[in-house]
Order: structure tokens, then sequence, then C-alpha cells
């Protein structure tokens, strides 16, 4: 059984509206067999009869279970690896070095919670006990943040990235699963968030994971998306996207820092540990920064700004048409899963 044209158009329009995910053509399969269950529950005798339904009689609740059951909460956790060495090797001692007394985190689409109870172990490892912690996950669907507050996963869960030390150190028996201690579960505040509002309250944060998210959007959206971000940033903090996704040609206000295996981006507005205020430079020092910039600017295709030119001030980004009501961004690809 295949879906209908009217009823694929309909759905994909209500996705993009709610969502800003973009579901093509050659996605029919994808929205079948996510509202199959649906249907099912309902008592329709379909997908094309379910929606049917829904736009005979809409309403905000039917449409959020639409809306979420088009999205997934794949997740694992020290997912991809070389993110969680970043902040272990490079993003936290930087930090440290420069008086760190309070560590704020968000996790972006945090969907079940690995993510951010991976940063929280990552964290553990290497801060001090006199250093605050505190990680803000937050995720628009708030079946999964209810799971993510529990703290507990299955057997077949924590055997997804979790390596046995860390399980047994972190880790307590739960029934037939397992539960993160109390310590852990102690530095996150889950909250439901849309990424299309404005940032979370616990900012400003001086590092971002918003992993594999972008690649939903388009570009309006996307400059939207990571100028909350950045707006949510101290100056000098950290995003972390995924290995996929850049802010290069898509927001101006992010530096690319390679670290090791992993590619993040520092918010513009100096170092994450700012180093002490160096001596004015000389004529030939300013004369040699001049020539790099347009050296780069020319490789970027891109005319140099001289020197002494003052940088003009950067224009609002415009930000996507909103519909009246509730709107929703994805969780993930943990989080938009239309692979």
């Amino acid at each position: 059984m295949t879906i209908s044209h009217d009823t694929f158009t309909f759905v994909a329009d209500l996705v993009r509206r709610r969502s800003a995910i973009l579901l093509e053509p050659g996605k029919e399969y994808l929205v079948e067999s996510r509202l199959l269950p649906l249907a099912r529950e309902a008592g329709a005798s379909g997908v094309d009869q379910f929606v049917a339904q829904l736009r005979a009689n809409p309403s905000p609740a039917r449409t959020a279970v639409v809306v979420e059951a088009l999205t997934t909460n794949e997740t694992s956790w020290f997912r991809d690896v070389a993110p969680f060495d970043a902040l272990r090797r490079h993003i936290v001692p930087e930090l440290r070095a420069g008086g760190l007394g309070r560590l704020r985190v968000w996790s972006a689409a945090c969907s079940t919670g690995q993510e951010a109870y991976s940063i929280a172990m990552t964290l553990q490892e290497v801060l001090v006990p006199t250093v605050a912690v505190e990680i803000t996950a937050t995720d628009l669907n708030e079946q999964v943040l209810e799971r993510a507050r529990s703290g507990t996963y299955t057997q077949l869960e924590v055997n997804r990235g979790l390596p046995a030390p860390t399980l047994v150190r972190h880790f307590q028996r739960h029934g037939s699963g397992w539960q993160v201690s109390d310590e852990l579960r102690r530095w996150i505040t889950f909250r439901q968030h849309n990424l299309l509002d404005v940032p979370p309250p616990g900012g400003p944060f001086d590092v971002v994971f918003l992993r594999n998210v972008l690649i939903y959007f388009d570009l309006p959206t996307k400059r939207a998306v990571l100028e909350r971000v950045r707006a949510a940033l101290r100056p000098g903090g950290y995003l972390v996207l995924g290995a996929a996704e850049t802010t290069i040609g898509v927001h101006d206000d992010y530096e690319r820092v390679v670290l090791d295996r992993a590619t993040v981006y520092r918010s513009a507005g100096g170092r994450a540990a700012a180093a002490a205020p160096a001596a004015a430079p000389t004529t030939a020092a300013t004369a040699t920064a001049a020539s790099l910039a347009a050296a780069r600017s020319t490789l970027a295709g891109v005319p140099a700004r001289p020197a002494s030119a003052a940088v003009p001030p950067r224009p609002v980004l415009p930000t996507p048409a909103r519909p009246a009501g509730s709107v929703f961004a994805p969780t993930s690809t943990r989080g938009a899963g239309l692979t």
C-alpha cells in the first residue's frame, strides 16, 4: 500500500511549516511507515483515511503527534567520540586556564539524554570538585525528556557506546536495566524547547552541542538557529556540530577550530581562555597582519578589509515566518531521522 500524492503533500507541508524539516518526494514510504501505527490506533483503515480525518478535524494534540512521529530519537553514548575527546583534551583545559569557577553547557536536541550524560561523565573526569557544572539539555519531545530525566536505560541501550568501566563507575543496577548516578543527574536540567524559539534559560553557555540537526533545515532556518545559538554563547564559547554540518557559508560570527579529529566553532568576541593583553602592535606587525588577512581573503574570493577599517555592524538575520500556535523543531537525527 502507498499513500496518495495528496496525503503526502499535506503531511510534507505540515511538517515543513511546523518543524522546518524538508520531506522531499521519494519519502512517501517514510511517511506511511511512521503514520500507519497512529492510523491503526485511531481506527482508520490506512494513512490516507487517518490524514483525511486530521484535515477534517484538526487539533493541536493530533498535529503534534503526527509531527513527532516523523522525527526519531536515534542516539548513543559518546557518539562519534571525537567531540568528547575535544571537550576533554582541549576545550575544558582552555577554559580552566582562564580561571574556571562555573561551566555551563547546552545539549540541544538531547533526545533520551545519552549525549547530556556523556558530556557530564566527560566533565567529571577532568574538572575539580570546586567547579560548578550546569548542563541544560533540551528537546521538543516531552516523552523522550521524561525518559532522560529518569536516567534509566535498558541493557541494549547501555551497550551502544558505553565502555564497561564507565558503566560501573556512573551507573547502578535498576531492575533489568541501569540508572545514571544521582550526582550526574543533579548536574543536568532537562527542558522542553523548540530550536526556533529563544534560547532556554541557563546561559550564557560556554559550550553548546547542536549535533546532526541543521542538516534538515533550509538555509534561512539554519541561519536563524545559529544566530539564536550565538546569542546564547558567551564570547569565545564553543559550538559543536555534527560531522556533516558547518557554519561556513551560513553564519559569519563563528571561527572554525580543528581540535585533533574534531572540528568545532568558536563564537566571535574573543578566545575562550583570554590571554593577557598584548602590547600595541608595531607598524611592521600591523602590516604583516594586514598581508595575512589579504591572503586569506584572496583565497576565499572576498576582498580584504583594510587593517584600519572599522568592522561594520552585522545585520540582523531574518527569522523564518512562523505559523500561529506551536511550532516544532526536530529533536535531532538523533532527531530528525529522515534517512
